[in-house]
């Protein structure tokens, strides 16, 4: 699979359930081929090898993901933490069997570069800011699809 990265998260860990007093690491990515198709990846593995593999690209980077595991996915479960996709699947990767390599998006395929600016989100799906501003009382508790763009950043 090649695609643009859209989203990245950090990484984090969690007890192993299986061996008593050691940590499992993951974080999770999400890749785009084409406007219409993206699919999350979570990576699942020991620390060194889940540090490693997240360092090695960001978001913007071209990859081309091998032998990854394809699963269903859990739509409530999962979709709470990760961007919803119009897949009914997830890339699983292996420390053992599968291989992520990064390429410039130059290099690969320019047409990859333009899907990093596109939502991914169905467009009659968002509230702006001043939807939200005027109507909020009645918003109050939802959870809501924002677009706006960032004016600026400073401390």
């Amino acid at each position: 699979v090649i695609g643009v990265v859209i989203g990245k998260t950090d990484v984090r860990s969690f007890p192993d359930r299986k061996n008593i007093g050691t940590e499992r690491y993951t974080f999770n990515f999400t890749i785009r081929d084409s406007p219409t198709y993206f699919i999350n990846v979570q990576s699942w593995g020991r620390e060194e090898y889940i540090r490693s593999l997240s360092e090695s690209f960001r978001v913007g980077d071209c990859v081309t993901i091998e032998n990854p595991l394809i699963q269903s996915k859990e739509a409530e479960r999962e979709e709470k933490f990760n961007p919803v996709t119009p897949s009914c699947y997830k890339l699983l990767l292996s420390e053992n069997h599968s291989v992520v390599k990064t390429s410039s998006c130059y290099e690969t395929d320019t047409r990859l570069l333009s899907l990093l600016h596109l939502p991914v989100k169905d467009p009659q799906d968002y509230y702006s800011l001043g939807d939200i501003v005027a109507n909020g009382q009645s918003l109050h508790g939802r959870v809501l699809n924002v677009l706006a763009a960032v004016m600026s950043v400073s401390e």
